[in-house]
C-alpha cells in the first residue's frame, strides 16, 4: 500500500495563517516583529534563501531587514552589528545566514546573539533548555519535523525514532525533541556500522545525512514515517533528500517529499519563533 503523503507546503501555509492573526494582534499593540538577517559575502544559495525568508516575513506583515557584508569582513566587525542589534528595540529576532567565510568564527557569533532574539535556536542557552524541556526558541528545522508529525497526529510517545545524522543544527536537536516526546531514540551516523540493521527498526525515521537517495527500501521498516531533511542533487542535477523516493514510497506509511516536504516548515518556525520574542515583549509589559 503507498505511502500517505506528508505535505509540508500546505501544514507550513496552514500555521503561516496563524502567524498573519498573530502579526496583527501585535501590531495593533505597538508591536511589529522584526526580524533582522545578516548575510556575509555573495554565495548564492544563502543569497536564495535570504530572499525567501524575506518574502515570507512580508506575506505575514513582519518587519524584515538585510543587512549585507563582505566576504573579507573583519570578525569583530561582524560581531558589531549583531550588538546593535540585541539593543534595537524594533528587532526581536536575529539570524546570521551560515556558513560564514574561514575567518570568522560560527561559535562566537552564535554566543553574542542575544538568546532572547536566537530565532535560529542555537545559542547554547537556549539549547539547554531544550534539553531539559524548557520553554525556548526550538532549532527552526527540527521543529518543523515535530510540528509536521504533531499536525498529521501521528503517535511519537512510546514509538523508536531513528535519526541517521548528528549534526548541531538537525540531528542531534531532532533526536532530541522526540526524545522531550517520549519517543525512545537511537542516534545513526557515518560511523554506524550495518545502519540498516537499526534504521529497519525505526517507527519514525529521520534522514538527515546529506547523501542523496542514500536510504532506499532495504533500510525502511514496513509503515515507518519517513521523515526525510536531506536537500541534494541526483545525478541529472534534480533536487532529491537523502530518501529514495520512489523505492521507499510503497513501503513506508508516511512520507515527506523533496521538494515540498520539510523545507517549507523551516522558515516557517523561523517566523514563528520571531513572533514568539515580540509576543514575550508584550507579556514582559503587562
Amino acid at each position: 500500500m503507498p505511502a500517505t503523503i506528508i505535505n509540508g507546503k500546505e501544514i507550513s501555509n496552514h500555521i503561516r495563517a496563524g502567524l498573519e492573526q498573530e502579526v496583527a494582534k501585535l501590531t495593533v499593540e505597538g508591536i511589529k516583529p522584526g526580524l533582522a538577517v545578516i548575510l556575509v559575502g555573495n554565495n548564492q544559495a544563502s543569497r536564495t534563501y535570504v530572499t525567501s525568508k524575506q518574502k515570507s516575513c512580508k506575506a505575514i506583515g513582519m518587519h524584515s531587514e538585510l543587512i549585507e557584508l563582505p566576504e573579507n569582513v573583519e570578525e569583530q566587525v561582524l560581531l558589531n552589528e549583531i550588538e546593535t542589534l540585541n539593543n534595537r528595540d524594533d528587532i526581536h529576532g536575529i539570524l546570521v545566514q551560515l556558513p560564514l567565510p574561514a575567518h570568522i568564527s560560527e561559535t562566537k557569533v552564535i554566543e553574542t546573539i542575544s538568546p532572547n532574539k536566537d530565532v535560529d535556536g542555537f545559542h547554547p542557552i537556549n539549547i539547554g533548555k531544550m534539553m531539559t524541556g524548557q520553554d525556548t526558541f526550538l532549532p527552526c528545522t527540527p521543529f518543523g519535523v515535530l510540528e509536521m508529525l504533531k499536525y498529521m497526529k501521528l503517535p511519537i510517545a512510546g514509538k523508536h525514532a531513528v535519526i541517521v545524522g548528528r549534526s548541531n543544527i538537525v540531528g542531534k536537536p531532532a533526536g532530541q525533541l522526540l526524545l522531550n516526546e517520549n519517543a525512545t531514540v537511537t542516534y545513526c551516523h557515518s560511523k554506524t556500522e550495518d545502519l540498516p540493521s537499526y534504521t529497519k527498526k525505526a517507527d519514525i525515521l529521520v534522514a538527515a545525512v546529506g547523501r542523496a537517495k542514500m536510504i532506499t527500501s532495504d533500510y525502511v521498516k514496513e509503515g515507518a514515517i519517513v521523515i526525510d531533511v536531506g536537500m541534494n542533487r541526483d545525478e541529472n542535477g534534480k533536487l532529491c533528500g537523502d530518501v529514495d523516493y520512489d523505492d521507499v514510497f510503497d513501503k513506508a506509511g508516511y512520507i515527506t517529499p523533496v521538494p515540498g516536504g520539510v523545507g517549507p516548515m523551516t522558515i516557517t518556525m523561523l517566523l514563528y519563533n520571531t513572533v514568539k520574542s515580540a509576543q514575550k515583549v508584550i507579556a514582559n509589559r503587562k
